[in-house]
């Protein structure tokens, strides 16, 4: 596979593992109460489901660095096609922004990957 399409799926998988973090161990602390706009009583609510839920993205960043170190694209396209519909459905239920900052760079690197193979 292509140096470029390597590129974007490790940049994704990076994002994921930034989200892990901010999800996991700082949803409550000043930098997660920022990055999702939450107050310290919506956050101290609802932290468990965010814990768990960058425990999903863990697993997706996991997915895309397991497809580029074994140089499967098969494996890639599935965990980069995950991402994007995650992104979309969170777009559409959540926030706009997600489109931008989740599902549009696994787009451009699903776009790579299949380009390149």
């Amino acid at each position: 596979m292509a140096g470029l399409a390597i590129i974007a799926c490790v940049l994704v998988a990076l994002l994921h593992l930034y989200f892990l973090v901010l999800e996991m161990f700082l949803w409550t602390h000043p930098l997660g109460l920022r990055t999702f706009r939450n107050s310290p009583e919506k956050a101290g609510l609802t932290r468990v489901l965010a814990a768990n839920q960058g425990l999903y993205n863990g697993f997706l960043a996991a997915g895309l660095l397991w497809g580029v170190l074994q140089d499967r694209s098969d494996v890639l396209v599935f965990f980069l096609g995950c991402v994007v519909v995650a992104g979309a459905y969170g777009g559409y239920s959540v926030s706009r922004r997600i489109l931008y900052v989740q599902a549009l760079p696994a787009l451009v690197a699903l776009l790579l990957v299949c380009w390149q193979r």
